[in-house]
């Protein structure tokens, strides 16, 4: 394996690639001798996207990959994955602001590092309907092929911003009517007591060491999910698709 090749491994993320960056796509190989409904539709929809097929062996498919390639890798044409369907730098913020249409939803990720974790928060950012997601440039997990097969498509189609200063960027938010909530396990009001029908950011710590000081500063308020067993705290993912769940069922209520 060339290791500077990059690849997307699993049925969904290849799939989505197939759909979202054909041009990107240097060759999707599939496992040889096996004849899956699946497998068979993911060639069937590269050979309309012009994508060039190679059936190989487990062998070759197990060292391209990092983890379970369910018998399909899209072997990438540029040098990183860099799946996001619009990956933004900091200074496109306010740009993305302005073309919101009704209420914005952001997840901000402080520092996330673990590549499932973050895998995991792009498939419900997607699932959600997000707006964006938020990460810093520094000190938190970069969209690779395991963050692409995690996330199960959606790092193909999530909007992504990259910020240098992700205070400032909380800042950027707020001065657009955007209201900050920080996840906390200290906060003394819940999630459930917040109006979350207008424009909101909801802002996850890392795992572990939780919102940095200055991010916690920033927010407008913290909040915290209610713990009633023995545990004291959620992975980062479970939190993040229970936070922005809360959202989308206070916006039911008024759309109904």
């Amino acid at each position: 394996m060339n290791r500077k090749q990059t690849v997307i491994f699993g049925i969904h993320a290849v799939e989505s690639a197939l759909k979202q960056r054909p041009r990107d796509i240097r060759v999707l190989q599939l496992v040889e001798g096996r004849d899956d409904r699946r497998l068979n539709a993911l060639a069937g929809l590269a050979r309309n996207q012009g994508v060039s097929i190679e059936r190989v062996s487990k062998d070759t498919l197990k060292e391209m990959s990092l983890g379970r390639h369910q018998g399909a890798v899209a072997v990438m044409a540029g040098a990183s994955v860099g799946g996001a369907k619009k990956e933004l730098l900091e200074a496109d913020l306010p740009e993305l602001i302005a073309q919101q249409d009704g209420p914005g939803l952001w997840l901000v990720l402080d520092g996330v590092t673990d590549p499932h974790n973050l895998g995991a928060c792009l498939r419900s950012a997607d699932a959600a309907g997000v707006t964006a997601v938020l990460i810093p440039k520094d000190k938190s997990a970069d969209i690779t092929p395991v963050v692409s097969k995690v996330a199960c498509g959606a790092a193909e189609t999530v909007t992504l911003v990259k910020v240098t200063n992700l205070a400032r960027a909380l800042e950027t938010l707020k001065q657009a009517g955007v209201w900050v909530y920080g996840m906390a396990g200290e906060a003394e009001q819940t999630l459930y007591d917040v109006d979350l029908r207008g424009s909101v950011a909801i802002v996850m710590g890392a795992e572990g060491d939780g919102l940095r000081r200055l991010t916690r500063e920033t927010c407008d308020g913290l909040v915290k999910l209610p713990m009633l067993g023995s545990v004291t705290s959620l992975n980062v993912s479970v939190a993040t698709g229970i936070s922005l769940y809360e959202v989308v069922r206070q916006r039911s209520l008024v759309a109904n």
